[in-house]
């Protein structure tokens, strides 16, 4: 069993051999979305495929997790689904609410996840304050966008802190590098979207980059792939970078982004 980030995998995939793996029955990650691109070339080149989990340090830590599928001549159950990151662990529940009204949305709608059972931290020591603002009546406030589908599997879309609201619009940064990095064909992270200040429409959308590349051609690919044309950074809002920032977890770090 590896648990592991999806930063970490893309150091397997470039250093290691199948050899080196060749006892490895199950991969499970977390700490970052597992993007499609990075866990096809994992299972291409060890033959094992990555399973997505989801927790937080003050979920001691996890709160969900995909499974192996299980099948035998009676029984058949769907453990794993790509994309998300599986069904609440036994005991834990999920709810996912308008982030502004905290009213509870139905199956499919994406909005504010909370998590409440066992797992949920009594709270931060010596700060009231702090605990009240994540705990609301044993729910854990997670910061995170998510949907739950009608089989009960959870999808984090992005962190609250990850939307820009242009033109009074919520737009997701991960879903425009996902349509970036798919633009270029690249399977590692080459860029990172964040967002400055704008006089007109509230908030400008900035991309940077460790990769040299045309910028106009990629906005003329994202909107030749249907990107909303709100979602779709301006040409001159690309910049290159010498290195991402990245916290020791092999996580971005996005405060210093």
């Amino acid at each position: 069993l590896l648990m592991s980030t999806p930063t970490f995998l893309l150091g397997y995939i470039r250093k290691c051999t199948p050899a080196n793996f060749r006892t490895l029955r199950f991969v499970i990650t977390g700490a970052e979305k597992l993007k499609d691109r990075i866990a096809d070339a994992f299972s291409e080149k060890f033959g094992v495929m990555p399973m997505e989990g989801y927790g937080a340090t003050e979920l001691s830590p996890v709160a969900m997790m995909n499974v192996p599928d299980f099948a035998d001549a009676v029984v058949k159950q769907t453990g794993h689904k790509p994309g998300t990151v599986g069904h609440p662990l036994p005991g834990v529940a999920v709810r996912v609410v308008d982030p502004d009204t905290f009213r509870q949305l139905s199956p499919g709608e994406e909005g504010l996840l909370l998590v409440k059972g066992p797992n949920v931290m009594i709270g931060y020591i010596g700060n009231r304050e702090k605990t009240a603002e994540v705990i609301r009546d044993g729910w854990y406030v997670t910061g995170d966008i998510a949907k739950v589908d009608d089989d009960g599997f959870v999808t984090i879309t992005d962190r609250l802190s990850r939307f820009s609201k242009i033109g009074g619009e919520m737009v997701p940064h991960l879903k425009i590098e996902e349509a970036i990095h798919r633009a270029l064909g690249e399977t590692e992270t080459v860029c990172v979207v964040t967002a400055v200040q704008d006089e007109k429409k509230g908030e400008r959308l900035v991309v940077l980059a460790i990769r040299t590349f045309d910028s106009a051609d990629v906005v003329k690919r994202l909107s030749e792939n249907g990107l909303p044309n709100l979602w779709i950074p301006k040409k001159e809002n690309f910049y290159n970078v010498a290195e991402l920032p990245m916290l020791g977890s092999g996580k971005l770090d996005l405060k210093a982004v």
